[in-house]
């Protein structure tokens, strides 16, 4: 059952999204503990991102460095964590850095040197997500699954990174179950690196968004990333929410 985003307030739509959650999470025999709601605050205001923060949520993320800065800096939202999930240029990797909890679109070499230039001189390791492009499709960014043990070799190398699981972004499908192969492979893509890295437990797996979650909470999904059902149709561009 899909959200209804014509619900008139952030509470209801919230309210919504969050029993939709555990109600997923108990379909496949799963607490909804093991699901964290990362809210795609792109293009959305800091007074929208405000509310829902009252309301108890402590997860959001955001397409690009600069807007994030813009509406997180100042004042910083106290309690709660940032993930970038957009495509992170090279050249801004300090600035991410210093700004988000977490980047989930770690997907090239280059990119990898930069964030561990960036986090020569951060007391904390930097948690990373590999972002994997598991149905291949040309316009998304994101490694291809073949790249995956490479790259993620070269992340856990990296003292100031650390590897906590893995991202994709599913296509765009008329229906929900059309997702659940591109999920599944990650997941097995997943467990395949966990045995090819020991002692990395690898164990996100940002997947799912607001027209699809519920099929990737089936299918292992530990974080997913809710924007339109969220917070309205506001948002007009596909990618992360």
């Amino acid at each position: 059952m899909a959200i209804d985003v014509s619900l008139p307030t952030l509470s209801e739509r919230l309210a919504a999204v969050s029993a939709r959650v555990a109600e997923a999470a108990a379909d496949a025999g799963r607490s909804p503990a093991e699901v964290m709601i990362v809210a795609v605050s792109k293009t959305v205001s800091r007074a929208a991102v405000d509310e829902v923060h009252a309301l108890g949520l402590r997860h959001f993320g955001e397409n690009r460095v600069q807007e994030a800065r813009g509406k997180f800096a100042d004042p910083p939202l106290r309690g709660a964590t940032l993930s970038l999930i957009g495509q992170l240029q090279s050249n801004k990797a300090r600035a991410a850095v210093h700004l988000f909890d977490r980047i989930e679109s770690v997907d090239r070499p280059s990119l990898i040197e930069a964030l561990a230039r960036a986090t020569a001189s951060v007391d904390q390791p930097l948690s990373v997500l590999l972002q994997v492009n598991i149905a291949a499709e040309g316009q998304k960014a994101g490694c291809a699954a073949e790249e995956a043990l490479s790259l993620a070799r070269s992340i856990v190398a990296r003292p100031g990174l650390r590897l906590d699981g893995l991202m994709t972004i599913a296509p765009l499908v008329v229906e929900a179950e059309e997702a659940r192969p591109i999920f599944c492979a990650l997941r097995l893509l997943r467990d395949r690196l966990r045995e090819q890295l020991p002692n990395h437990e690898l164990a996100t797996l940002s997947m799912g968004m607001s027209n699809d979650f519920p099929v990737a909470i089936a299918e292992g999904a530990t974080h997913v990333r809710i924007g339109r059902a969220i917070f309205g149709e506001r948002q007009e561009h596909r990618g992360h929410g």
